[in-house]
């Protein structure tokens, strides 16, 4: 009777192993920030499209670009409402209309786009994205 309590223990530590390990690299893979180049951060400034303040994260669409190159549509990509919002952001203060600046890292791939670090609104209030995502190499608190 111990032997068959015992296997039936080490079965169910088993299974509670696996799905943490497949839990773990859903989520670590959900969460990576392999897609963006955090090294070579870009300023950008441009005119927000539409703002989406969704889970898992927010998205900023913007037509602009890095200073002297042509303007095009890009999609910014932010924290989750929920770190945004305790970091003192709220759902509607960033408006389709709103004139912007931005740190990014931009998309390795080359696309228009990239991973919020710092934003600049038009009232001159500057916001991070929260930890997760890393620091701006390049402040916009200074900025006039």
């Amino acid at each position: 009777m111990q032997s068959r309590k015992s296997s039936g223990r080490a079965v169910g530590l088993s299974a509670a192993m696996v799905i943490g390990v497949l839990w773990a690299g859903a989520a670590s893979a959900h969460h990576s920030f392999a897609m963006f180049d955090s090294d070579h951060q870009v300023k950008v400034t441009g005119t927000v499209t539409r703002f989406d303040w969704t889970n898992p994260h927010i998205y900023l669409f913007v037509t602009g670009g890095e200073a002297g190159k042509d303007a095009k549509p890009m999609t910014i990509e932010g924290a989750s409402p929920g770190i945004l919002n305790r970091i003192g952001w709220k759902f509607n203060m960033v408006k389709a209309g709103d004139k912007v600046t931005m740190v990014i890292a931009p998309l390795r791939s080359g696309e228009p786009g990239g991973l919020l670090k710092e934003i600049k609104l038009t009232d001159g209030r500057v916001f991070n994205n929260g930890g997760f995502a890393g620091p701006s190499q390049i402040s916009l608190k200074d900025e006039k």
